[in-house]
C-alpha cells in the first residue's frame, strides 16, 4: 500500500523526485524487514509444531516387566488364594506373599470394617523398596481376585494413566457413605475408591502406607480413602482412580456390566459400559459367586477351541498308590424312593476295593427296612464296617448327615467321605475313582433327571440365596461344555476329602443353618467364613477369623457320564410292587428293570420268530417284570374264576371266560396302556408293515391256568385287531403242559418262554385255544389291542 502511494506521487510532482525516491527506498526497506520477520516467524512455528507433534506422538519407553513387584496378603492358602496364584503363574506374574502363616486379626472384611492388617504388612514390606524410583508395585487382594491380563498389558495401561499411584474404583462407597460429597466429581466412570487394588511407583506407594499407625482390625479402605480425599495429598502423591476399569474390575455393583469375552488364546472379562478389558477381576462384596463363575473360564480354564484347560492338572493317580484310600459311604434314604433294591445293589458295583469301604446308612422310611435288611444280610461280611440308623432313632435329616460326616471326620484313617442320596442312580462303576482322581476338596458328579434340565447343582444364586440359572447352566447339563466347574450349590452326591473335614470343615453342625435345607446349609457354610470369639474374652477386638473370607470351593464334573436322578414325587407305596407304577415318573429306570435285556435286538438284529403263520414271537419283559406282575395279582387275590357272568366287562357276559384279574382292578390300566404304546406298537409296525396301531385296548388282564381251577381254554377268536400274550413264568419249572394252538394252520406253540410275547391277529384268521396245563400254575398277560 505504501509503495503504490509513493509511486503515484512521484508521477504527479517531478520536482520532488529526489526527495520521494529516498522516501520510497525507506518504505521498501521497511517492507522487506517486515516480510523477513514474518518468514522467520513461520519457520519457527513450523519447527515448533513439528517438534511438539513428535513429542506427543512418541510413546514412552515401556516399563520392563522385571520392574513390576506384585504383593498380596494371604495368611492362609485358601482355595481362592490358590486360584489367584494359578492365574498369576499362567500369565507370568511373580507374586510375593505377605503374612503367610500369621493369624488373621483383620476382622470380617466381607461383612464389616477391617483389613488393617493388610496395610501393616504392606508397610513393613515396602520399607525395602521405598527408594527404588523405577519399581512399580501392585498391591492386590488374592482370596477373591483373578488375573485376566498379563504384566506387559498391565504396565502399559498404568503408564497411560499418567499418575504415580492408581487405586481401583467402584460405583458404591464404603465404609463411610458420609464421605461421598468429598469425592472429586468425574464426568464418566466410577467415582469411589476401592482398596483391593493399588498400583504405583514404589516411593509413592510407600509414602502412603508409611502413614499407617492404626490397629489390624481398623479399616484399610477408610485409611486410603482419607488420604485420597485430602486435596494436598492427592496432588502431592499424584493419586488417581481407575475410573473406567482399565486395570481393576470390582464386581460389587457392576455384575451387569461384566461379561465373558472368548478369544482364540484365552478368555477375558469385558466391561460393556466402558468397553475395557480389565487386568484384575475382584469379587468384592457379595459377588464371590459371580467371580467363581467368571473364574470357570478366565484366563484359560475353559474355552470353545480347547475345552477345559486345567482338568488334567494336579490329578491324583490311583494307579501309583500302594493302597487305595479308605472311604466312608454316607447313604441317605430320607423319603420313600423307587427302585431301592437296585440302588443298594449298585453301591457294591462301584469299582473300588470293598475292604476300603465303610457304609453308614440313615433310613427314615419304615417301608425300606426290608430292602436294607436284605442288603445287610448279603453284604455284611464284604465291607470294612456297616452301620444303619433307622426311623426309630427319629433323627432329623441334618442330624443324620452330620452323624455320617462325623464318622469320617473323627476317624483319621478315613481319607474320603462319599455322600449319596437314594434318588441317585450311578451308572458308571468308576465314579468313585474318577472323583478321587480329580483331587478337589469337595467334588460331585453331574447327575440329571432324564429328559429334564433338573440336576444336582445350581449355577448361580439369587440375591436371597436361592436358585438362579447361570448363563452356562444348560450347556453344562447338556454336555456342550465339559469340564470341572466351581458351583455355589450342590446336593445328592458328592465327595469330600477327610483332611478337609478335619481342617476347614471341622465344625460338627455343618448341615444345620436356620431356614435352610441341610444340603444348602452345608454349601453356605463351606463357601463362607466362620467367625469365633476367643475364649474368655468379651472384647469385640478379640474376634478373629477361623478362615479368611473365601471358603472351600465346591466343584461339579461332567467329564464323564455318571448317571441320573430319579423322581421321588408321587411315589405310592400302597401296592405290593410299587416300582411297576413308575413308567411315567422314571421311564428309564422302569425300562432297565422291567424290559427284556434283548428287546432292542428286535430292531437291530431282527430278533423275532414266526412259529406259525402271522404269529410273531419276541422278548419284551424281564424276569423281574414277570415275577412282580404275578406277585401283584396274587397279592390282590380276587381271581374271576372263569365264569361267564362278568360285571367287569360291557354287557356283563363273557363268552369265553378265563380265570383272570384285569389291570384296572389293581389300578394298573393306564400304566399298561402306556407300556403297549411304548413297547408293543413299535414291534407291530415292524411285523405288520404299514399298520399303525392306536395302542388302545379295552381288555388287559393276567390269566391263571391250573389243573384245579381252569387248565385250558376252548377255541375262540379275540375281539381285537391283534392280541399280545406274554408268558409270565417258565414251563417245566413252574408248570407242565400249556401252550397255544392255532386251528387254521394246525400249528401249536407248546414251549412258551418267560418274558416273551406272542402277537397274532385277533379276528377271522387265527382261531386258537389254550392247551391244558397239567401241573403247577401258568400265568400269562393278555391284551386285546385295537378292538
Amino acid at each position: 500500500m505504501c509503495y503504490r502511494t509513493a509511486k503515484a506521487k512521484l508521477r504527479r510532482d517531478p520536482e520532488t523526485q529526489d526527495f520521494n525516491r529516498g522516501r520510497l527506498y525507506c518504505i521498501y526497506m521497511n517492507m522487506a524487514m517486515e516480510y523477513l520477520q514474518f518468514f522467520y516467524l513461520c519457520i519457527f512455528a513450523v519447527l515448533f509444531l513439528t517438534h511438539s507433534v513428535r513429542c506427543v506422538s512418541k510413546d514412552p519407553e515401556p516399563i520392563p516387566t522385571d520392574k513390576l513387584l506384585v504383593l498380596t496378603v494371604a495368611t492362609q492358602e485358601t482355595d481362592g488364594f490358590l486360584r489367584f496364584m494359578q492365574t498369576a503363574k499362567y500369565l507370568n506374574y511373580t507374586v510375593k506373599v505377605l503374612g503367610r502363616g500369621e493369624e488373621w486379626k483383620g476382622g470380617d472384611v466381607g461383612k464389616s470394617i477391617g483389613g488393617g492388617q493388610k496395610v501393616r504388612l504392606l508397610k513393613e514390606a515396602m520399607q525395602e523398596f521405598a527408594e527404588q524410583e523405577d519399581l512399580v508395585v501392585m498391591a492386590i487382594d488374592s482370596y477373591d481376585v483373578i488375573f485376566a491380563g498379563g504384566p506387559e498389558e498391565l504396565l502399559k495401561k498404568f503408564q497411560q494413566a499418567n499418575h504415580k499411584v492408581l487405586f481401583a474404583a467402584e460405583g458404591l462407597i464404603w465404609p463411610d457413605k458420609r464421605l461421598a460429597d468429598k469425592y472429586p466429581s468425574v464426568r464418566s466412570g466410577k467415582r469411589f475408591l476401592n482398596s483391593g487394588g493399588i498400583i504405583g511407583y514404589a516411593p509413592y506407594v510407600y509414602r502412603i502406607v508409611e502413614q499407617w499407625n492404626l490397629h489390624d482390625n481398623d479399616d484399610d479402605q477408610l485409611f486410603y480413602t482419607k488420604i485420597y480425599l485430602d486435596p494436598l495429598q492427592r496432588e502431592r502423591l499424584n493419586i488417581t482412580l481407575d475410573h473406567k476399569c482399565q486395570i481393576f474390575q470390582n464386581l460389587n455393583g457392576a455384575i451387569d456390566e461384566v461379561l465373558l469375552k472368548f478369544g482364540t488364546e484365552r478368555v477375558r472379562a469385558r466391561n460393556t459400559v466402558y468397553d475395557t478389558l480389565p487386568i484384575a477381576i475382584h469379587g468384592n462384596g457379595n459377588t464371590k459367586i459371580y467371580l467363581n463363575y467368571l473364574a470357570n473360564y478366565i484366563p484359560n480354564i475353559w474355552n470353545y477351541e480347547t475345552g477345559c484347560g486345567i482338568c488334567d492338572n494336579d490329578l491324583f493317580d490311583l494307579s501309583k498308590v500302594k493302597e487305595y484310600p479308605r472311604v466312608t459311604l454316607g447313604v441317605f434314604i430320607e423319603q420313600s424312593t423307587p427302585f431301592m433294591p437296585e440302588f443298594l445293589d449298585r453301591l457294591l458295583t462301584l469299582d473300588y476295593p470293598k475292604d476300603k469301604l465303610s457304609i453308614f446308612i440313615h433310613n427314615n422310611e419304615v417301608y425300606h427296612e426290608k430292602h436294607i435288611q436284605r442288603f445287610w444280610e448279603q453284604n455284611k461280611n464284604a465291607l470294612k464296617s456297616f452301620k444303619v440308623v433307622g426311623p426309630e432313632e427319629n433323627l432329623s435329616q441334618g442330624e443324620a448327615r452330620n452323624m455320617g460326616m462325623e464318622l469320617c471326620r473323627s476317624d483319621k484313617s478315613c481319607d474320603y467321605y462319599f455322600s449319596i442320596d437314594a434318588d441317585v442312580v450311578l451308572t458308571n462303576p468308576q465314579t468313585l475313582k474318577l472323583l478321587i482322581e480329580q483331587n478337589r476338596k469337595i467334588i460331585g458328579p453331574l447327575v440329571t433327571r432324564h429328559g429334564k434340565l433338573w440336576s444336582n447343582f445350581w449355577g448361580a444364586l439369587s440375591l436371597d440365596g436361592y436358585y438362579a440359572r447361570s448363563e452356562d447352566y444348560i450347556d453344562i447339563v447338556q454336555g456342550k461344555r465339559v469340564g470341572v466347574w466351581n458351583v455355589p450349590y450342590m446336593a445328592h452326591v458328592y465327595l469330600i476329602k477327610g483332611e478337609t473335614l478335619r481342617n476347614e470343615l471341622k465344625e460338627k453342625n455343618y448341615f444345620v443353618l436356620e431356614k435352610l435345607d441341610p444340603d444348602m446349609a452345608l454349601c453356605r457354610n463351606a463357601r463362607e467364613l466362620t467367625i469365633q470369639r476367643e475364649k474368655d474374652s468379651p472384647s469385640p477386638e478379640t474376634f478373629h477369623m477361623l478362615r479368611p473370607p473365601k471358603g472351600v470351593f465346591m466343584y461339579i464334573t461332567n467329564r464323564h457320564e455318571f448317571g441320573r436322578l430319579i423322581s421321588t414325587a408321587n411315589y405310592n407305596t400302597s401296592h405290593y410292587n410299587n416300582d411297576l407304577w413308575q413308567i411315567f415318573e422314571n421311564p428309564v429306570d422302569w425300562k432297565e428293570k422291567y424290559i427284556h435285556p434283548n428287546y432292542s435286538k428286535i430292531f437291530t438284529e431282527n430278533l423275532t420268530e414266526q412259529p406259525c403263520p402271522d404269529v410273531f414271537w419276541f422278548p419284551v419283559f424281564s424276569d423281574k417284570a414277570c415275577d412282580e406282575l404275578v406277585e401283584e395279582m396274587e397279592h390282590y387275590g380276587i381271581w374271576s374264576g372263569g365264569r361267564h357272568k362278568d360285571k367287569r366287562i360291557s354287557g356283563g357276559y363273557e363268552n369265553v371266560p378265563t380265570d383272570d384279574i384285569h389291570m384296572s382292578q389293581v389300578d394298573f390300566e393306564k400304566e399298561w396302556l402306556h407300556f403297549i404304546r411304548e413297547y408293543i406298537s413299535p414291534v407291530t409296525l415292524k411285523v405288520f408293515s404299514g399298520y399303525y396301531t392306536k395302542g388302545y385296548a379295552l381288555l388287559n388282564f393276567v390269566v391263571k391256568y391250573s389243573p384245579v381251577r381252569q387248565p385250558a381254554l376252548r377255541p375262540h377268536h379275540d375281539s381285537s385287531t391283534f392280541t399280545i400274550n406274554i408268558a409270565l413264568n417258565r414251563k417245566g419249572i413252574d408248570f407242565q403242559g400249556g401252550g397255544c394252538r392255532f386251528h387254521r394252520y394246525n400249528c401249536s406253540i407248546e414251549s412258551p418262554r418267560k418274558g416273551w410275547s406272542f402277537m397274532h391277529p385277533g379276528r377271522l384268521t387265527h382261531l386258537h385255544e389254550g392247551l391244558p396245563t397239567t401241573n403247577g400254575t401258568r400265568y400269562i398277560a393278555v391284551s386285546f389291542i385295537d378292538p
